[in-house]
């Protein structure tokens, strides 16, 4: 019943239903945009059908994906008033800009793909596909922009003492594009657009397995393992991208996350675990593997471990450690499946592997997962701080909500949810049993 505890997992909890449905709308937005380019260019009642049935899933999507983030705002004013006042004049900016110019934008023309497909011409339809996911992509640059400015503040300054204490924006673009914002946006899109592909294999393998529906399912098997493919190589260079500016701007979180115990050169782990009561760290590492990824090919660089930080400025440890090398070993997982699947295609052998297909049916389960755990490691690995050296999490809460009624929103937010998600389930089933439907009279 700890207050602290208690308002960190609740949080957590609606950001984690929240985020299940953000990379699956912009991931299927991505192929909703490559199937309505297809029917633009052919004409063709399948390829429509295709089109029309990704427009249904979004749209599905979409709406949950909008609910459960409504949760998160309240929160804000309650459980985290603290936190509300210091970053509300840094925030003001970028949220507003998300409502004004993505949300809208998003909203907006996805009212042409649900009601508009008999009003406008063709080429509208299609550019309104690819409005609809650039306003998704905008909404996650200014989310990005907050919430990296929590990782990396900059353009600001602190004004008032004690209570009154808080940020004030003084350059907005500095602000908005600091240290952390462009690599944690490409990590997290790319991540996005990996759990898309993901699905679009998925669905094709489910349908190549019944026999059903087999024209749109090998098309969209190759759109599928193109955007899977591409992305999961692609997250090399990004993820190293984001790594390096870990390395350089949160020391702390870098020792977490590699069980860095000693100042020094960094070893790059690959499986173990943290042994906290003897202050070590047991496994399977690359000695100063970290500092040659940086570019410090002599090693000679020193990094603060674990050591150099009291307990009470150090992250999670177990937590962090694990959740991020699970991150990485799952990306080595998809390469290997999407390679595979890639060259029993290439070579048109993969409808014949029914166990490869059933692996591909339940693919999507490892993108997703590989980003709850990269957004707990990225989250839990900048603790104690909420705002990185300015802000302790333990400071931003609201002393004035009793534990109580933390526990009771908690359990009602769980309920709520879970609601939700078995609605949109059921939805969701009911599109993929149907499949792409065939105008009436149309064979």
């Amino acid at each position: 019943m700890d207050v602290v505890a208690l308002s960190k997992l609740q949080f957590a909890v609606t950001v984690g239903y929240h985020f299940l449905f953000v990379p699956l709308s912009i991931g299927i937005g991505l192929v909703l945009v490559l199937a309505e380019r297809r029917y633009n260019k052919s004409g063709s009642v399948e390829d429509k059908a295709a089109s029309d049935f990704w427009i249904k899933l979004f749209t599905a999507t979409f709406a949950v994906g909008v609910a459960t983030g409504i949760a998160m705002e309240f929160a804000f004013g309650t459980n985290w008033a603290t936190y509300s006042r210091f970053v509300g004049d840094i925030f003001g900016a970028p949220l507003a800009a998300e409502g004004l110019f993505a949300f809208f934008l998003e909203s907006t023309f996805l009212a042409v793909l649900l009601f508009g497909r008999s009003r406008v011409s063709r080429r509208f339809f299609y550019t309104s596909t690819w409005l609809v996911w650039g306003g998704s992509l905008l909404s996650a640059l200014w989310i990005i922009i907050a919430n990296s400015w929590m990782q990396t503040p900059a353009g600001y300054k602190i004004v008032g003492e004690g209570a009154a204490r808080k940020a004030q924006l003084t350059n907005f673009f500095e602000a908005g594009f600091n240290p952390s914002t462009l690599p944690r946006y490409f990590h997290t899109v790319d991540a996005i657009l990996m759990a898309g592909g993901f699905i679009a294999v998925a669905m094709a393998a489910h349908y190549l397995r019944r026999g059903t529906h087999t024209g749109f399912a090998r098309k969209t098997m190759a759109t599928g393992i193109a955007i899977a493919g591409i992305t999961t190589v692609l997250m090399l260079p990004i993820g190293h991208w984001q790594a390096v500016n870990v390395v350089n701007n949160q020391p702390s979180k870098l020792a977490a996350f590699e069980g860095h115990w000693d100042d020094g050169a960094v070893p790059l782990g690959i499986i173990g675990y943290i042994d906290e009561t003897n202050g070590k760290t047991v496994g399977l590492a690359i000695p100063g593997g970290v500092n040659l990824l940086a570019g410090d090919f002599s090693r000679t660089k020193s990094y603060p471990g674990l050591n150099s930080f009291t307990p009470a400025d150090r992250p999670p440890l177990q937590l962090s450690f694990q959740t991020y090398h699970f991150m990485i070993l799952l990306w080595g997982v998809m390469l290997v499946l999407v390679a595979s699947a890639w060259l029993l295609n290439r070579g048109g052998k993969l409808e014949r592997n029914r166990a490869l297909l059933g692996m591909l049916v339940w693919s999507p389960v490892l993108p997703m997962l590989s980003i709850q755990l990269g957004w707990a490691a990225a989250e839990v690995g900048r603790q104690p701080w909420i705002v990185w050296g300015e802000l302790r999490t333990v400071d931003a809460i609201s002393k004035a909500v009793p534990a109580g009624e933390i526990l009771t929103t908690l359990i009602l937010f769980v309920l709520f949810y879970t609601v939700l998600y078995v609605a949109w389930g059921r939805v969701v089933i009911g599109i993929i049993k149907r499949g792409p439907e065939l105008a009436e009279g149309v064979e």
